[in-house]
């Protein structure tokens, strides 16, 4: 039977699973390589190797000729401490005693240390072992990682290319006007209305209006700051227009004065929340492209209405209970709201969608019928991950 990397061979998961398996194999040989000595006689040779070094290195001036004797017995019996406490099977047990034996005698000097040094060389293979194993872990640890990010990758342009292969299922050809007409002339009525009514209407009369819209969930717009909503409601600079309170607002202290009664709060509240004066526009009345689902963009005129006819008195038209005024945002509204009704709508709108959601490189390779097999590879790879993950796993 193939192994995990071979049946991954020809998918978008083939490099991280072989990674995988090679860091996998590399971890199993550093082990067998312990485990046939032992890992505690392992780790014995290497706590060895570096304490003997230690002590080679601390005492080789003081204990050698005619050195500092006290420390000549203090490092004899530390070294030959240290070779006794070392277990038979440990790695390069009997050189470390080599070494010890050298090292039991009246007298030290430079050649005894370089042949002990010689001797524990042969320990340094436990640490290295040690080390090696530490690196085989870490890299695996690392290869698995990589594994898991690619198939998190991978699910990800499956759901892409999912979400291609349900779009492509629309008829492209289907021409969009009847249904962007619409919604463009609706929004630039809007775009009109809310224009002139910021800069016609009073401040007060606006953040009703927004106020009121930021009530409807399906209208969602940003409610006015309370400190700011308090003082156009009380003030009589709420009056003006916003457009005229935002003019007021760069005025100097001494001119402010002919044109409101407290130029400080004026100056204090309208200065203050200039963002949430940047950030406010018509976008909260407008219709997204595409539009939403017939149900939804029912729903959401339906919130729409009572606002958006209150913004149509600052235009020239007034909202009526015909439909004759055909400049209105009322009617505009209203013939969405027929749109939606339509048998039509939700062929167009998929249409609309999928005019918006593909790229040039998706209609290309929906033109060339490449989804599915573009899909098909990728889920491929995200089982031969799951299969490597599964099968490459260290206890």
């Amino acid at each position: 039977m193939a192994d995990a990397a071979t049946l991954a061979a020809s998918t978008p998961a083939a490099d991280v699973v072989t990674e995988l398996a090679t860091a996998y194999r590399r971890v199993q040989d550093v082990e067998s390589e312990i485990e046939s000595v032992g890992e505690a006689n392992v780790e014995a040779a290497a706590d060895a190797y570096r304490n003997a070094t230690r002590l080679l290195d601390n005492y080789e001036d003081s204990a050698t000729g005619t050195g500092d004797f006290k420390a000549y017995l203090q490092f004899q019996n530390e070294f030959i401490a240290l070779a006794e406490g070392l277990p038979e099977d440990a790695l390069a047990a009997e050189a470390v005693q080599r070494a010890s034996d050298r090292m039991d005698k009246r007298r030290l000097n430079e050649s005894d240390f370089d042949y002990a040094r010689e001797q524990i060389a042969a320990a340094a293979e436990a640490v290295d072992l040690l080390e090696r194993r530490e690196d085989a872990h870490g890299e695996y640890r690392q290869a698995r990682h990589d594994a898991k990010a690619r198939q998190d990758e991978l699910e990800g342009e499956a759901d892409r290319l999912r979400r291609v292969r349900e779009l492509g299922g629309v008829d492209l050809e289907t021409s969009l006007d009847p249904l962007r007409e619409p919604v463009e002339a609706y929004n630039a009525a809007v775009r009109e209305a809310f224009d002139a009514f910021r800069r016609t209407e009073s401040a007060r009369e606006l953040f009703d209006v927004v106020a009121a819209a930021a009530d409807r969930p399906l209208v969602g717009a940003d409610r006015p700051p309370r400190d700011l909503a308090e003082y156009i409601q009380s003030a009589p600079a709420g009056h003006e227009p916003l457009s005229t309170l935002r003019e007021y607002a760069d005025y100097s202290p001494s001119k402010l004065e002919h044109y409101v009664d407290d130029p400080g709060a004026l100056r204090t509240h309208v200065s203050v929340h200039q963002t949430y004066l940047n950030r406010l526009s018509p976008e909260p009345f407008l219709i997204a492209w595409p539009p939403a689902e017939a149900g939804i963009l029912r729903a959401r005129l339906q919130e729409l209405a009572p606002l958006v006819r209150r913004l149509d008195v600052a235009t020239d038209s007034e909202p009526s209970d015909s439909d004759a005024d055909s400049e209105s945002i009322e009617y505009h509204r209203r013939q969405l709201a027929r749109l939606a009704r339509t048998d039509d709508y939700d062929r167009r709108r998929q249409v609309a969608v999928a005019d918006s959601e593909l790229s040039d490189e998706e209609f290309d390779m929906l033109a060339a019928g490449r989804v599915g097999e573009e899909l098909t590879a990728v889920e491929d790879g995200i089982a031969a991950i799951d299969t490597a993950l599964k099968t490459y796993a260290v206890e």
